[in-house]
């Protein structure tokens, strides 16, 4: 795309005209295609403007969740924090932007499995904000994440996702086995960078979910979850 079309793109996007549209080119490069596109001097990927966009994200949230809530409970603010920041989260808010197609990726990852094409996703959001920061402002990045990310809280909090798929696994093999869950790496795959877990969850010696991240610590929440939905 050339630099009107971006322009148009962040106009129907954010409502606004970037100061600098190689900020919002620069969070829609993807490491990735670069290694395909050696030859092509002065772009950068996106994972310092994801950096600063997931600081950004949080600090708007938890600002926001303070505010609103002033007699709520930190743990109970944090875990609402967590469900909105999480990576399903924010990567369902990329998709429903139209990012995917947006963003400058190798062939291989084009063809992503879903669960890496929800990390992929969630990591161009985050690049995304960081962009809009430091192009329009903290305000304006506020808005944008009250819209995409906030705007969910209420289904999170109708439906109980907010509640940390760990401790409600745990809280619910106790009761009823009364046995705590352990969790396993099974493999991890990848380069360092992007290096994937597969993580299994037992009770017992019963293999009861598996679960997969860019993190162990993900790797075990999707892995609850998925014991979870298995009952």
């Amino acid at each position: 795309m050339n630099d009107t079309q971006y322009q148009d793109y962040a106009k129907q996007l954010f409502g606004v005209a970037f100061k600098d549209i190689t900020l919002l080119k620069t969070a829609l490069t993807h490491r990735s295609w670069l290694n395909e596109n050696r030859k092509k001097r002065g772009l950068v990927h996106n994972e310092r403007l994801e950096f600063l966009g997931d600081a950004v994200l949080e600090l708007v949230v938890t600002h926001y969740l303070f505010v609103t809530y002033p007699e709520e409970a930190e743990g109970v603010m944090t875990n609402w924090r967590s469900a909105l920041v999480r990576t399903e989260s924010i990567g369902a808010a990329a998709e429903k932007l139209g990012l995917w197609d947006m963003l400058h990726l190798s062939r291989g990852e084009k063809d992503a499995v879903a669960r890496a094409k929800e990390q992929i996703l969630a990591n161009a959001y985050e690049a995304v904000t960081g962009a809009l920061y430091l192009d329009q402002g903290y305000e304006v990045a506020q808005a944008f994440i009250e819209r995409t990310i906030l705007s969910t809280l209420g289904g999170i909090l109708e439906a109980g996702t907010w509640r940390d798929s760990k401790s409600r696994l745990q809280e619910q093999t106790q009761a009823n086995e009364g046995i705590t869950p352990t969790y396993k790496v099974l493999s991890s795959d990848g380069p360092d960078h992007e290096k994937i877990f597969i993580v299994g969850v037992y009770v017992g010696k019963e293999l009861r979910g598996k679960g997969q991240g860019h993190s162990k610590q993900t790797a075990q929440q999707s892995a609850a979850e998925n014991a979870l939905g298995s009952d």
